[in-house]
């Protein structure tokens, strides 16, 4: 069990982990003042059944949906406002949902929590949609990638981009983790990626060249799985990697706005 906790530790292989979280709440809080915004709006009854809808300066090109990571376990939508700057600047609406946290719930809960929040962003923005997530957000995207019934809004869904995903959940059931995530064997199967179909629209996983070795697997193991393209982002690792959402003309944001 150390040895796999100290796999999937990030923060302790990247210089000024710890500056991280307030930085990124700095910026996001930032941008929310100086940007056309509609927070807190209900996609559940939850108090963290919320999400933050980012509107452009002219007529929206369509929605790009970004997904927290946290491995499940912690953050909320408040800390990533400012990743929505990339594609607003190209014309697009973006939305950033919160959702309930483990151990309060389990990963299963937390993807449908997703798809209805995928649904009610739907219905007020109109035209294509495209996902982009992060870590354990990627592993929500590109599930909520995959065919499923009742989900209309698949239809419009054109572009999944899972960044530095974690699309194979069963190594996470031997981590310390585990005490609050509760996997078993069915959810590793029902939950993770790489036992999922392949999606209909077009993925791509991404992932920085400087992240955790399993990190590189995982995103290699999605990409071998799907038969979708993968990018390996140079000089970039977990914490960073997401960064150039927040750019226009970044390769990332070139990637989620197909």
């Amino acid at each position: 069990m150390m040895e796999l906790d100290d796999a999937y530790a990030n923060a302790a292989y990247i210089p000024g982990a710890d500056a991280y979280p307030d930085k990124w709440a700095q910026a996001a809080a930032a941008f929310r003042d100086t940007t056309l915004c509609e927070l807190d709006l209900a996609y559940g009854e939850g108090p963290r059944q919320r999400y933050d809808l980012f509107h452009p300066q002219r007529l929206s090109k369509g929605l790009v949906v970004f997904v927290h990571g946290g491995y499940w376990l912690r953050f909320d939508k408040s800390f990533w406002s400012h990743l929505a700057a990339g594609p607003l600047a190209q014309g697009w609406s973006v939305a950033m949902p919160s959702y309930d946290l483990c151990p309060d719930v389990r990963i299963t809960d937390i993807r449908r929590e997703i798809m209805a929040a995928i649904a009610a962003m739907s219905l007020r923005v109109p035209g294509p949609i495209r996902l982009s997530g992060h870590s354990a957000g990627g592993q929500l995207v590109a599930m909520a990638s995959v065919a499923t019934p009742g989900a209309r809004w698949q239809d419009r869904l054109v572009q999944t981009v899972a960044i530095s995903p974690v699309a194979d959940l069963a190594p996470l059931m031997r981590t310390s983790m585990n005490a609050d995530l509760r996997l078993d064997e069915q959810q590793i199967v029902n939950e993770s990626p790489v036992h999922q179909p392949v999606p209909k629209s077009p993925v791509t996983v991404w992932v920085g060249a400087d992240e955790r070795p399993v990190f590189l697997e995982q995103a290699e193991a999605l990409a071998q799985a799907w038969q979708c393209a993968k990018v390996v982002d140079a000089g970039k690792h977990h914490f960073n990697v997401i960064e150039d959402l927040a750019s226009p003309d970044s390769p990332l944001t070139a990637a989620v706005l197909g």
